[in-house]
């Protein structure tokens, strides 16, 4: 029988992977930094392949430290770095563009774009979020605008979008293999692409953003046990 809990923490900064027994109490941890890439001033990138390398590795040190076997592991739960955006290749699993993160100001002028008209707080009755760099949709806009095979591959269906822990368990899930796509409502809720009150993804914003639909992943409530992990 399966004793220990996991959980991967992955933040701005570095990525950890941390062994709970059934009382709560930590058996063992490790954890990695990653590196911040600074392409301008203002703009702000991760290294997708990189962050799941080391997701890897901390999973397998966190085993080795506490003389834990995988099989000892009965879920694995995943906290992460909320709206910092990454698009990738379904079938390989290729990070189109470096995952622009949640401190990135390189949307601004999309976002003044937005605002235009009807002001920054245009989706909020819908959203509850004002227009704004810090969320995951004028990223994802910014990256489909910018990087042509990725809009491509979006609109053929090729192309899958998420927050930082889709990407993470669509890997752990398997991957190209049958990788499960999917975030829950509270990473999703700070896209400023999901309807809080129909708790779905909302059309017309996606419309007004030139999102293709197919590429977002499911939503589910927190705590949902993923099919495959």
């Amino acid at each position: 029988m399966a004793e220990y809990i996991g959980a991967v923490d992955h933040g701005t900064t570095s990525t950890r992977f941390m062994i709970f027994d059934h009382g709560g109490q930590i058996v063992s941890v490790d954890q990695k930094e990653h590196e911040q890439i600074f392409p301008r001033p203002g703009w702000v990138e991760h290294n997708p392949a990189e962050i799941w390398q080391n997701t890897r590795s901390v999973i397998r040190g966190a085993l080795e430290k506490g003389g834990i076997s995988g099989a000892d592991i009965a879920a694995i739960g995943i906290t992460n770095q909320r709206e910092t955006t990454v698009v990738w290749d379904r079938h390989t699993g290729r990070a189109w563009h470096n995952a622009v993160v949640w401190q990135c100001t390189r949307t601004h002028d999309i976002c003044r774009e937005l605002t235009r008209e009807k002001g920054q707080n245009r989706f909020r009755d819908r959203t509850g979020l004002p227009v704004a760099t810090y969320f995951s949709g004028p990223k994802l806009r910014w990256i489909l605008d910018h990087v042509p095979e990725a809009r491509k591959a979006a609109e053929q269906g090729d192309a899958l979008f998420g927050t930082m822990e889709t990407f993470l368990i669509w890997w752990l899930t398997g991957g190209p293999d049958g990788g499960a796509h999917v975030t829950d409502v509270t990473n999703a809720s700070r896209t400023l692409m999901m309807d809080l009150t129909a708790m779905q993804w909302d059309e017309e914003i996606l419309d007004i953003l030139g999102i293709p639909p197919g590429c977002s992943p499911a939503s589910c409530p927190p705590a949902t046990r993923i099919s495959g992990a």
